[in-house]
């Protein structure tokens, strides 16, 4: 979207770049149907053995598309084509190695996901395959697939050593007096038969440790370690216990200065006034009845002020109704046209649903956003996109205002962090200066 030119101004009190801290990887326990230690070498060692035969083509593969595109970066861009390809075959090469390492070994991997993109349009998708070229769980998946091919290349020279060791134990049957043993080395025909077996055994333990020590490096590279993700459990509780507190305290604050400024005013108001009416209710009735009239609409001002306030604090159309009448209803009421697009799954919405911590929390997101915009953007529309997302709720609002918004401490902004926080959600923000504004956020519903 563009806007018209408008003269320098300050940046606006609101908004900002906020980084929320990351959500703790889901556990990762045991399936009940997983296969018996026995059974699970077994396959760890046919599936190394496939990775040593395939694995290795595609990494060299994947090499030469890279040293491709990087010769060809400078003639006219072209080897910008190659390396996206490599970026997206990067991810599609750690996505199979999770989804093969969960299960290999029956634990629930999260799967590798695709950035979300930061903003709308090209460039929006640049640097979203940027941050995609650097996650660093992609390239920890990625020295796993390699690590796991050389392993993989190692297990199938074993195993042709185990059948050139068995074929070598039947050298007795030979007529010759010694056979070629190891290293081109000859050897006593005598000697072949336990050379034979050792080379066995040994192959055998050594197949075994490859796959023991394959087991090793995927907890230490794709499975969530235990110990990692409840560290990272109790810093995103502590961080969302003080988001709660934090959003308590903004709300409070909020309440007291709404009734301070607004309600406590007008009935001070209503209250003089009826006093006046009632001194003049016998010398001047006239006066008194237009008193009285003036107490009755402030009267009525300061109701819909308290229903108002109330609405802030509660949106009985949330429960009642669900996220989308709300929001319907929400957009009806705003200074700045509203394009609304909520696309969310009607058994999670409502009175008893199990999004309703997330629609509350994204109501308020969106309440505030547009209160902001409002207020401070000079912006002519906004658009806000809801969807059910990752058993959750995903919430976008964009404004075409001048942009350069900032998070203060006790502001609009500052409390839409702290609410989403505290429900367990992420918030993202992006504001440069000129605009647009794009804020997003996405809450999990109650499991």
């Amino acid at each position: 979207m563009t806007t018209n030119p408008t003269p320098p101004v300050p940046p606006r009190p609101e908004s900002a770049h906020i980084a929320p801290p990351p959500a703790p990887v889901p556990a990762a326990p045991p399936r009940a149907d997983a296969p018996r230690p026995p059974l699970r070498v077994v396959l760890t060692v046919l599936e190394l053995a496939a990775l040593g035969a395939i694995g290795s083509a595609a990494l060299a593969a994947l090499s030469a598309v890279l040293g491709v595109g990087l010769a060809l970066l400078f003639v006219f861009g072209v080897g910008l084509l190659f390396l996206v390809g490599v970026v997206y075959a990067l991810y599609g090469v750690a996505w199979f190695e999770i989804r093969r390492v969960g299960s290999l070994y029956s634990v629930d991997v999260p799967d590798l996901r695709w950035r979300e993109r930061a903003r709308p349009g090209f460039g929006g998708w640049l640097r979203t395959l940027a941050r995609q070229s650097v996650d660093g769980r992609m390239w920890r998946t990625i020295l796993h697939f390699l690590l796991a091919c050389i392993l993989g290349t190692i297990v199938l020279r074993v195993f042709w050593g185990m059948v050139w060791s068995v074929f070598f134990a039947f050298a007795p049957l030979s007529s010759e007096g010694s056979v070629a043993g190891p290293f081109g080395s000859y050897l006593a025909v005598e000697w072949a038969p336990l050379i034979g077996i050792v080379g066995v055994i040994v192959g055998g333990a050594g197949i075994i440790a490859l796959a023991l020590l394959h087991r090793v490096l995927s907890r230490a590279l794709v499975i969530p370690n235990r110990e990692a993700e409840l560290t990272a459990q109790v810093r995103t509780t502590t961080a969302q216990r003080a988001g709660a507190v934090r959003a308590a305290e903004l709300e409070r604050t909020r309440i007291e200065r709404d009734l301070h400024d607004g309600v406590q005013p007008r009935l001070v108001s209503v209250g003089m006034t009826l006093g006046l009416a009632k001194q003049k209710i016998e010398a001047d009735p006239a006066a008194a009845k237009e008193l009285i009239d003036e107490a009755h609409t402030s009267t009525k001002a300061a109701i819909t002020e308290l229903r108002q306030l109330a609405r802030g604090i509660h949106t009985s159309v949330l429960d009642d109704r669900g996220l989308d009448a709300a929001l319907s209803a929400l957009a009806g009421r705003s200074h700045i046209p509203v394009h609304l697009d909520v696309r969310i799954d009607p058994s999670a919405t409502g009175a008893g649903a199990a999004c309703r911590d997330a629609e509350a929390a994204v109501y308020f997101a969106i309440a505030e956003s547009l209160t902001n915009a409002a207020k401070h953007s000079r912006a002519s529309e906004c658009r806000v996109v809801v969807r059910s997302r990752d058993g959750g709720l995903w919430a976008r609002v964009e404004d075409n205002g001048m942009g350069g918004a900032q998070v203060q401490p006790g502001g609009g902004l500052d409390g839409i962090t702290n609410r989403v926080l505290a429900a367990g959600g992420t918030f993202r923000l992006d504001s440069p200066t000129g605009g647009p504004t794009s804020l997003e956020v996405s809450v999990p519903c109650a499991s």
